[in-house]
């Protein structure tokens, strides 16, 4: 029978009572996997391909549209293509395991674009042509790799508890590891490239660092979904796409959490690497003012995750984490507006080291509620409709943000050029108004345009009492629908055992 299997083992507790079903093994993986999706370059992605590959601003806001357009497309397709899956190795992990490899070999040729097309102009044809082939790709089939592995952490325990204290232990020793380190090697590479202390070129260094980082982040991630299991039942009946819209609609936890993100989406920011670099002087310097604040971000901030969600609700301490991060930036942004004192390392450098150590104290907050919110909300499905649809839930999600994002990214780029930014200028050779804007849209101006987010957070309905009902009535009806699988299972090996002995099997 094609149906994915639970546990063995039942109880009669309520999931809330601390019932464990990941052993060490299994939560070590989930550590190294969350430590992967850290371990990148990502955040000097734009200078990649502003600086080294130079592709102009606008079309590469046209190419954005374009590949934004055809995720859109396919996320639905492919949505329903998961939500359909039923194999023995799980609703998930086929799609994980399948392409995981391939799409990391396919992705170090991301890195090889300024080798295939060296010193050519922003509006090179054939270069634009790959980089719009290789985005219509890469898209696709990270769309399946994306889609699965949230359905396959959603799905890794029954026990929300479980579900919160891996994030939480997954989000901490990733810091402790180090899954910044590539982040803030680059940041100083970029410098010593730029103070001409070493004689290496951004091309080469792009390239080792993206094509390093890729193949170690890949590594971490297959060992998680070889040896991860996929606990939560799912039913046996392949839900319809009517399902799975009714599915959508009828959650309403998630469509605040997709309202949420879709008025927090209309925040107009810009990387705070750019700030630092083309206005302060130096990438280093993100990561100096970032040291005080280390202890506090190791051992304070997911250190306050479980006492207070002991005496708050997920709801208020989602509220609070957006209230005061928003605060500790608009005071940043209030006092770099004055008197240009964002030109003024010796005011700025104190008042960001400053804001990260306050910031800092509420960082579980927002690495664990939110994405326990998420989880939240697939279970939702299940309580209201009898079945689960964490790919179309995910999915559903996101796509109003896609949608949106498609024309907001495109936006940004627009800005630049607006602002007067020049690119491949030499640092700190801006013009003071491009310098004012990036200084403003790392801080300030994100917070203002984005504010209206956190309006649906408060019509949040799941509190103590309904969440408590919610996994109490889930963790009966898992259990009932084991037992059935479980005798069903056993039916089918008597009819097998009995057509054996028959000699009536071969012919069946």
């Amino acid at each position: 029978m094609s149906v994915l299997k639970a546990d063995t083992e039942h109880n009669t507790k309520s999931p809330l009572e601390g019932r464990s079903y990941v052993g060490t093994t299994e939560t070590i993986s989930y550590i190294a996997q969350d430590f992967a999706d850290s371990f990148s370059i990502g955040k000097y992605s734009n200078r990649f391909i502003w600086d080294v590959v130079n592709i102009d601003f606008k079309i590469a806001a046209v190419v954005n549209i374009f590949t934004g357009i055809w995720d859109v497309i396919n996320d639905t397709f492919i949505s329903t293509v998961v939500d359909r899956t039923r194999t023995r190795w799980g609703k998930f992990r086929p799609y994980l395991l399948w392409f995981k490899i391939p799409l990391t070999i396919f992705g170090v040729f991301y890195w090889f674009l300024p080798v295939f097309f060296p010193n050519t102009a922003g509006d090179y044809l054939p270069k634009l042509i790959y980089y719009f082939a290789f985005g219509i790709i890469n898209e696709t089939a990270g769309t399946f790799m994306s889609i699965s592995q949230t359905g396959l952490m959603s799905t890794i325990t029954p026990n929300p508890l479980e579900r919160v204290r891996l994030i939480t232990a997954a989000k901490l020793w990733s810091r402790v590891l180090g899954e910044k380190t590539p982040e803030l090697l680059m940041g100083l590479f970029i410098d010593l490239i730029n103070a001409k202390v070493v004689n290496w070129s951004f091309k080469g260094l792009y390239m080792s660092m993206g094509i390093g980082t890729a193949v170690i982040s890949a590594c971490a991630t297959f060992f998680f979904y070889v040896v991860s299991k996929e606990r939560v039942m799912q039913s046996i009946e392949r839900p319809s796409v009517r399902q799975g819209l009714k599915a959508v609609f009828n959650n309403y936890p998630l469509l605040l959490l997709t309202l949420s993100d879709f008025l927090g989406g209309f925040g107009i920011g810009q990387s705070r690497s750019d700030y630092y670099i083309d206005v302060l002087g130096s990438a280093s310097f993100q990561t100096i003012v970032g040291i005080p604040a280390l202890p506090v971000q190791l051992f304070g901030g997911y250190a306050l995750v479980k006492p207070a969600r002991r005496k708050f609700t997920s709801k208020a301490l989602w509220i609070f984490e957006d209230i005061y991060t928003d605060m500790c930036w608009l005071i940043v942004f209030t006092i770099g507006s004055f008197n240009k004192n964002f030109k003024k390392r010796k005011v700025m450098l104190p008042v960001m080291a400053i804001e990260e150590f306050f910031e800092m104290w509420v960082y579980g907050f927002r690495h664990v509620i939110p994405d326990e919110i998420r989880n939240e909300t697939m279970d939702y499905c299940e309580w209201k409709n009898g079945y689960r649809m964490e790919a179309m839930t995910g999915v559903a999600k996101g796509l109003v943000s896609k949608i949106q994002s498609i024309f907001m990214n495109s936006f940004k780029n627009m800005v630049l050029s607006k602002i007067g930014y020049v690119q491949g200028k030499k640092i700190g050779t801006q013009s003071d108004k491009a310098k004012w804007w990036l200084f403003a849209l790392g801080t300030g101006v994100p917070i203002i345009t984005g504010s209206l987010g956190i309006i649906p957070k408060f019509l949040y309905p799941l509190n103590d009492k309904t969440r408590q009902k919610m996994y109490d009535d889930l963790f009966k009806r898992r259990k009932l629908m084991a037992d059935e699988v479980a005798h069903a299972d056993s039916e089918r090996l008597k009819e097998i055992a009995n057509a054996e002995l028959s000699g009536s099997f071969l012919e069946n």
